[in-house]
């Protein structure tokens, strides 16, 4: 199946409920995994799981005994299928974004960066590679490195774009509620990985700077990869030694 439009992740959301509604799926059953659904509806894993995650959000589907993405109920009400999909931007979706638009944006910074501006980013690396990288202190430095950096293109329409795409991250659940997940999965700033872009800038090299902004943000897609699905992995596991303890005192009480 091949669908087309605007957010995809939501597209293959509302084709998943529907076949929910329809029976394909019932209630109990487990999804296809997410290179069969990626191979169906011919779209990447991200979008997959994009899509799985709002469903999970909205209670459609549920992380059930390690073995995958079960059906949890059938039928939501008339008119909730659509309000539960409105999720707006998905994780991937603005990371891919940042990729265009700050790939280009340190491009041009790099040719017209000023000292000042340049000392701002050291010191903004300095706030960045605190003891603790969870600390909200850690995470607003990041941010402001990367606004730094659109500021310092000179361009007010591509630094609030720029400003735009980073509010998406609170203001979009889906993404919000994904990058929370990575968080809790270990998921932290990438403080390595803006060296490369700062020495860039310093050097004043817009191919160098453009190459090491998206090998960065390509970096933060594999994470959030890996940390949702290291979530689904984790609750799997805590389900089983819930089963196993509650096996164990079984067994006790049979023993006596």
């Amino acid at each position: 199946m091949k669908i087309t439009g605007n957010k995809l992740y939501q597209r293959v959301a509302a084709s998943v409920t529907e076949g929910i509604e329809a029976g394909r799926w019932a209630v109990g059953t487990r999804l296809p995994g997410e290179r069969d659904l990626a191979d169906e509806y011919k779209v990447s894993r991200p979008t997959i799981r994009e899509a799985m995650i709002a469903l999970e959000m909205q209670g459609w589907i549920e992380v059930r005994h390690g073995s995958g993405l079960y059906v949890t109920r059938r039928d939501h009400g008339a008119g909730r299928r659509e309000d539960a999909l409105n999720f707006d931007v998905g994780a991937f979706d603005l990371i891919e974004a940042r990729i265009l638009f700050e790939g280009e944006a340190v491009a041009l910074a790099a040719v017209s960066i000023t000292d000042e501006q340049l000392a701002e980013l050291d010191a903004l690396l300095e706030e960045m590679a605190a003891d603790d990288p969870n600390e909200p202190m850690v995470i607003d430095a990041d941010r402001r490195f990367h606004l730094a950096i659109a500021n310092a293109t000179g361009n007010a329409a591509i630094r609030s774009v720029i400003e735009y795409l980073w509010e998406l991250r609170v203001k979009s659940p889906l993404a919000a509620n994904m990058f929370a997940r990575a968080r809790r999965g270990g998921v932290t700033p990438r403080v390595d990985e803006h060296r490369p872009i700062l020495a860039a800038l310093k050097a004043r090299d817009p191919n160098a700077a453009r190459n090491a902004m998206r090998l960065h943000l390509r970096g933060v897609v594999d994470d959030l990869l890996e940390a949702t699905e290291l979530e689904v992995m984790e609750r799997a596991r805590n389900e089983l030694d819930a089963r196993r303890d509650s096996v164990s005192k079984r067994l006790e009480i049979g023993s006596v």
